[in-house]
């Protein structure tokens, strides 16, 4: 579901606020190029998808945090972006604080696993906003299309580089990761 300043007289900052704080438990309310978006809890699928990927960054790269519902803002990476990623890996301690949504200068990958209900933000909207806001290696697990897209070199408004894998074959993750992620593990 998504509203575009649906509340009259009420800008959308603000009606993202009200939307975040009547959302029920579990729901994630986002803020996506200046539009709001309201959707249910993730699936067993999903959730087992997420894990595995965290799984597999801990078994590999014990100096990183491995975040999930982490909230980031993109300053300038849209009209408006308040954003949670599936995924989040960083240096440990990167979001030691109280804020709900953080800088994503620290950010090392985000990783975004389709859903009914997310599948379009997820594989255009946010990857231009992770790509505006620097981020160096965006994942997108599309589960419709049963591939995973790694997109690396961010530029502008996109990912300079896009490389497709079938969801079964490894996915070799660059620098500043430097390890395979084995999709036949999902």
């Amino acid at each position: 579901m998504s509203a575009r300043n649906k509340i009259p007289g009420m800008a959308v900052d603000e009606a993202f606020d009200v939307f975040s704080a009547a959302a029920p438990e579990g729901w994630r309310v986002e803020l996506i190029e200046g539009e709001i978006h309201v959707t249910p809890p993730a699936n067993g699928e999903h959730e087992e998808i997420v894990s595995e990927i965290t799984g597999q960054v801990r078994d590999h790269r014990k100096d990183l945090g491995r975040y999930t519902g982490i909230g980031l803002f993109l300053p300038g990476a849209s009209v408006s972006g308040k954003v949670e990623p599936d995924v989040v890996l960083a240096p440990k301690g990167s979001f030691a604080d109280q804020q709900e949504y953080h800088d994503p200068t620290p950010v090392l990958l985000v990783a975004e696993v389709t859903s009914p209900s997310t599948a379009g933000n997820d594989r255009i909207k946010k990857i231009r906003g992770y790509a505006r806001a620097g981020i160096p290696v965006c994942l997108l697990i599309d589960r419709d299309a049963g591939e995973a897209v790694l997109c690396t070199r961010p530029s502008g408004d996109d990912y300079r580089s896009k490389a497709t894998y079938k969801l079964s074959e490894v996915v070799p993750l660059p620098e500043p990761l430097a390890f395979d992620l084995d999709t036949g593990r999902f």
